[in-house]
């Protein structure tokens, strides 16, 4: 059995950011602090969330291109990528259950392996500043999380 190289991500995008003129590496988000810590429960009483970077639909996009709330027990059926940057050629999001767990993670809880689900879930959309991220969506999630009582939030990008 054949087993293809994996795709050095990192380094294309580097070599793409120079070849269009750009002198100076591309670089990504990073902290030198990590916000994040072990479950202060068990797993089995944990409440979770999701936060995705995909939208609810295509008119919310050209409306709002910032932090979003929905309804984590009635998810939409569908929501909306197209605007987002990934290998249309070799997968597709037809299937929200592919990159948006809510239907797992409800079996968890109903199996007792999951406390709970949050009453929402977040949405950030796919905006590539560093700045916007720090200043404006990544404190509008973490206070949304505190608000719910939120113990675990799955970071679901696309």
């Amino acid at each position: 059995m054949t087993q293809s190289a994996p795709v050095n991500y990192m380094q294309r995008s580097r070599e793409y950011y120079a070849a269009h003129g750009y002198t100076k590496p591309y670089e990504w988000a990073h902290f030198d602090t990590i916000p994040f810590s072990p479950l202060k429960k068990p797993l089995a009483e944990s409440k979770v969330t999701i936060v995705t970077t995909s939208m609810p639909d295509a008119s919310y996009v050209k409306k709002q291109r910032r932090f979003h709330v929905g309804d984590l027990h009635k998810p939409p059926e569908r929501m909306f990528t197209d605007d987002l940057f990934w290998d249309k050629q070799a997968t597709h999001t037809n299937d929200i259950n592919s990159y948006f767990p809510a239907r797992q993670l409800s079996e968890r809880v109903a199996k007792g392996t999951l406390g709970s689900l949050a009453t929402h879930y977040y949405g950030v959309p796919t905006n590539y500043s560093h700045r916007a991220t720090l200043m404006h969506d990544a404190p509008a999630v973490l206070d949304a999380c505190q608000r719910d009582g939120v113990d675990i939030a799955l970071l679901m990008p696309l």
